[in-house]
């Protein structure tokens, strides 16, 4: 099995004397049930609960008191009620029965005794006016495809993931980090994906794994469809989100089809709401808050780039090349750095960010914003020299601080920038396989440049 870093923020979670049922948030197939399963070995007893069975569905369908629901668990599942033991309740598929949602706040109001955990897809499409939704009374964890740092750890990679941790690393490992990078980014995050690697090292036998994900997400996604029609538009957007992943999209003729915005964006919202796809909308300003700007088209990312790999057919690309800004016009090294920026947050409100200034006399992107410290660093995912970095040139113009960072397929070095405005900035280039330690560099970062100016 996979160790999950989230494994870490469920033993605090679980520590904590204000302790709320905790709704763990995440598509199919990316580990929830594992983790969970995991996680139960650090309690006296574990009770699991699937919604999707008739039998461990009927307690909660007939629910009258929380001692009435309790008593019935505990004797289905033959364990024993006592506060000499903890124990973790686990509720797996909860969205099978709505109000099941709601009835979270009663183990909260008069059970805290229990550590609650609950796990389910497409739980957006369940709140309606029937079902009330326990605010304050719960709290939410997201759990994302495998990151660099544990597929190292599932590959037995130790040394590669002890370098990977040292900041900075030894300019030694620079290469093997490069190799074993690529290879987590051609097969990307998805745990069974990862799994089936880790065993048999063996790159051939995941198509059919690839195959069956699409599959069972395309099959699963149509159940809440509200009619036929629905359901087409859902089947075109999901494969098209592939073609066009990385990219910046208009709901209108999405996918080179004839259908109205309308249709698409609610296609695409509800992939969003299952946790396929997200619609990245771009940032204009320079400052905080951070306020994306819907009235701009928004950049689309697909789940896992490993599943993008095989969908658009460039593995034998990424295995072929020294510098993943080659493949895919940059797309996959620009997706995979998405990718892995998520990966190590479990907030559920975490989320991408990117800036854009469109004007007719000249326009810019920068790849991604990452928030530290009161500042919005400029993220870009580029090969070449620092001076074809125009649009970054642009952005440092406009803010208050003097921080950029770049991943690219070179070495670890820090160079200082002039603009064309005469700012001074400092541009801390990184090889891409350090994205899961951005904040770290960062802080090391601000240290050097420190040193710099002593």
């Amino acid at each position: 099995m996979i160790y999950r870093k989230i494994q870490l923020v469920l033993e605090k979670w679980a520590q904590r004397e204000d302790r709320k049922p905790l709704v763990l948030r995440g598509a199919r197939q990316v580990g929830k049930t594992t983790t969970i399963n995991q996680f139960s070995e650090k309690f006296d007893q574990y009770i699991y609960i699937n919604l999707e069975l008739p039998e461990e569905r009927k307690p909660f369908e007939e629910f009258t008191t929380i001692e009435r629901l309790l008593q019935t668990i505990f004797f289905l599942k033959n364990k024993t009620k006592s506060k000499g033991l903890s124990t973790l309740l686990f509720i797996d598929e909860i969205q099978e029965v709505p109000a099941a949602l709601n009835l979270l706040r009663y183990f909260y109001e008069q059970a805290k005794e229990i550590h609650v955990i609950a796990a389910g897809s497409l739980l957006e499409t369940i709140f309606n006016k029937d079902v009330s939704f326990p605010v304050g009374r719960i709290d939410f964890m997201v759990l994302r495809p495998v990151s660099f740092p544990e597929f190292l750890l599932a590959i037995d990679e130790h040394s590669s993931l002890n370098q990977l941790n040292k900041i900075p690393f030894d300019s030694f490992a620079t290469d093997k980090l490069l190799q074993l990078y690529h290879t987590y980014a051609l097969i990307g995050g998805m745990p069974e994906v990862v799994s089936n690697y880790a065993r048999n090292k063996d790159l051939s036998a995941l198509s059919r794994i690839y195959e069956s994900l699409i599959v069972s997400y395309s099959d699963d996604i149509e159940k809440y469809a509200a009619s036929a029609r629905q359901v087409e538009y859902i089947r075109h957007a999901m494969r098209s989100s592939y073609a066009v992943a990385g990219k910046r999209i208009k709901f209108e003729g999405f996918g080179n089809s004839n259908y109205g915005s309308r249709e698409m964006a609610e296609a695409l919202r509800t992939l969003e709401k299952a946790m396929l796809i997200q619609l990245v909308f771009p940032l204009t300003d320079f400052t905080f808050p951070i306020f994306p700007n819907k009235k701009k088209s928004p950049r689309l990312h697909v789940l896992d780039t490993g599943m993008l790999n095989y969908f658009l057919g460039v593995q034998k690309e990424i295995i072929g090349t020294n510098d993943l800004n080659k493949v895919y016009n940059g797309t996959i090294i620009e997706h995979i750095t998405g990718q892995e920026l998520l990966a190590l947050q479990f907030n559920a409100l975490s989320a991408l960010n990117f800036w854009v200034r469109e004007k007719k006399t000249s326009s810019a992107e920068i790849d991604y914003i990452f928030p530290y410290d009161g500042k919005l660093i400029p993220v870009e995912v580029k090969s070449g020299s620092e001076g074809r970095l125009k649009s970054l040139h642009i952005f440092m113009n406009n803010v208050n601080h003097n921080l950029a960072v770049r991943f690219y397929s070179g070495e670890l070095h820090i160079s200082t920038i002039v603009t064309s405005e005469n700012k001074t900035y400092y541009l801390l280039n990184l090889p891409y396989f350090l994205v899961s330690k951005i904040e770290e560099y960062i802080k090391w970062f601000e240290k050097e440049i420190e040193k710099m100016k002593a």
